[in-house]
């Protein structure tokens, strides 16, 4: 953990630069402490059956969602939320000033008892 997922309208995917804003992102919550470099993953899925508003061809949107495991504090989870929807934001910018779009976040946190992975990665990074 954490997970960041993407989900967006293929009317973006000529425009957008995914690996920035996962090294963004990965950066971020890595600085945090509270998350391990060897748990950080992100992917893009992109929705080319979607509909915005009224269904106008140029809206478009964005969705992140962060999936995190159970056990951070509440003034933890709302700093990094607001910091990772700036950097979402700021990364969306230049097509927000030319374009519509409708952008949203969501940090969701998993209940420990029905969350279960297996993660070979994290020696990797023991110590770092």
């Amino acid at each position: 953990m954490p997970h960041f997922i993407v989900e967006y309208s293929g009317n973006l995917h000529d425009r957008l630069d995914f690996q920035a804003l996962f090294k963004d992102l990965h950066e971020y919550v890595v600085s945090t402490g509270a998350f391990p470099l060897g748990g950080v993953r992100s992917r893009a899925i992109r929705c080319d059956d979607f509909r915005v508003a009224d269904g106008r061809e140029d809206f478009a949107l964005l969705n992140l969602t962060l999936k995190i495991g159970h056990g951070r504090d509440m003034a933890l989870k709302q700093a990094v939320a607001e910091q990772v929807f700036k950097i979402l934001c700021d990364w969306m910018q230049p097509i927000t000033d030319e374009s519509y779009v409708q952008i949203s976040f969501e940090m969701t946190e998993l209940d420990p008892v029905l969350k279960f992975n297996k993660n070979n990665i994290h020696p990797l990074f023991a110590g770092k």
